[in-house]
């Protein structure tokens, strides 16, 4: 997993703060709930996360990807469960297309 991702991540987290409803703990980590029944954000605030992701991965990176795609959906274990694993996923589609330009 990039480790550069975590706290990008973790930034358009505290930047969804108080928007659609969103409670970010304190203590927001690698481990930190995503989504599903213990995870900070509802369906909107995801949405939210996954594009303000994207959108960062592309300034910080110069790289476009997807985060919400049929192969996201399709995974048996969702991109969106933590922080960590959402990362993970975004490491692994920026790996891909830089492969396709490299």
């Amino acid at each position: 997993m990039r480790q550069d991702l975590v706290p990008l991540i973790v930034k358009q987290i505290h930047e969804l703060n108080g928007q659609h409803g969103v409670k970010v703990p304190a203590d927001l980590s690698s481990d930190t709930p995503l989504f599903g029944r213990e995870g900070i954000l509802e369906s909107l605030g995801l949405v939210s996360l996954v594009v303000s992701v994207e959108q960062a991965i592309e300034d910080e990176f110069g790289v476009s990807i997807s985060l919400a795609d049929d192969r996201a959906l399709a995974q048996t274990k969702s991109p969106y469960r933590t922080v960590a694993s959402l990362a993970e996923y975004a490491g692994h589609l920026i790996q891909q297309v830089e492969g396709q330009h490299g």
